[in-house]
C-alpha cells in the first residue's frame, strides 16, 4: 500500500508545548497508523503535560473548550467558537468567530477565520482559512452518517491511499491559504504553500505543494502549479 508520511505537509510545533508527549514523532508517522494511534497519543501527552490550556492562551467567554483540548501559547479562540474531541491548537493559533475545531491537530501561527469547521483534520503551521470553509471526515456513500463504516480512501501518485478508519478529513500542508465557501474532504491531502480559491470542493486526493486550485465554475476545478 502507499505510504502518506505527515512530516511532507506539516511541519511539528517549535514552541516546546508537545516536547515528552507521543507528537514528538508526529513528522515521522504514516497518517493510516497516526490516526491508528491518535487517541492513544493524546491521552499520554495529557498525562505529561504541566498546562492543558497555556496560562497566555486567550479564550473568549462564550467559546467553549473540551476537557481533553491542548492549546499552546498565544492561541486566541473567539466568540461562540467550539474545541473539543481531543484537538490541539499549536502557539500562536487564532480561531476566529463562531468555529466548530473537533478531533483536529493546528500548527503554529495558523489562523482559522470565521465559521469554520475542522473534523479529524490535520492543519500545518502558517496556514490561513478564510470564512465558510468546511474540512469533512465521513463519507456520504456510508449507510448512516451517524454510524460510518465505509473507510476513506483517496488517490495518491503510488495508487489508492487507505486510511484505514470511516473517520478522516484533510491533511491540510504548511502555510495553506483559502479563500470562502469552501468544501474540503473527506479524504484529501494539500500540499505546502498550495492556495485554494472560493467557492471549490475537494475530496479524494492529494495536491503537490505550490499548486493553484480554482473553479470559475460550479462544475469545473482547474490544478496548476505556481511559478
Amino acid at each position: 500500500m502507499p505510504q502518506l508520511r505527515i512530516g511532507d505537509y506539516i511541519t511539528m510545533p517549535g514552541s516546546g508545548l508537545l516536547t515528552g508527549t507521543p507528537y514528538t514523532d508526529l513528522e515521522q508517522a504514516d497518517l493510516a497508523q497516526f490516526l491508528a494511534d491518535w487517541e492513544k497519543w493524546h491521552h499520554q501527552a495529557l498525562s505529561v503535560l504541566r498546562h492543558r490550556i497555556h496560562p497566555t492562551a486567550e479564550i473568549h467567554r462564550t467559546a467553549l473548550i473540551g476537557d481533553d483540548v491542548i492549546i499552546g501559547p498565544g492561541v486566541r479562540v473567539w466568540e461562540f467558537s467550539t474545541v473539543r474531541a481531543g484537538s490541539v491548537l499549536g502557539a500562536g493559533v487564532s480561531v476566529g468567530f463562531n468555529c466548530e475545531v473537533t478531533r483536529a491537530f493546528v500548527g503554529d501561527g495558523t489562523v482559522l477565520g470565521h465559521r469554520i469547521g475542522l473534523n479529524r483534520t490535520l492543519v500545518g503551521a502558517r496556514a490561513h482559512l478564510s470564512a465558510n470553509v468546511t474540512a469533512a471526515a465521513i463519507s456520504l456513500w456510508s449507510p448512516r452518517l451517524s454510524r460510518p463504516e465505509r473507510e476513506i480512501r483517496f488517490r495518491v501518485p503510488g495508487g489508492i491511499y487507505r486510511c484505514g478508519t470511516p473517520r478522516f478529513g484533510v491533511l491540510l500542508g504548511d502555510g495553506v491559504q483559502t479563500g470562502n465557501n469552501i468544501s474540503l474532504g473527506p479524504g484529501l491531502a494539500v500540499g505546502r504553500d498550495c492556495r485554494i480559491a472560493s467557492g471549490v470542493t475537494l475530496a479524494g486526493r492529494t495536491l503537490p505543494e505550490r499548486s493553484i486550485v480554482t473553479a470559475p465554475h460550479t462544475a469545473e476545478t482547474h490544478v496548476r502549479r505556481s511559478r
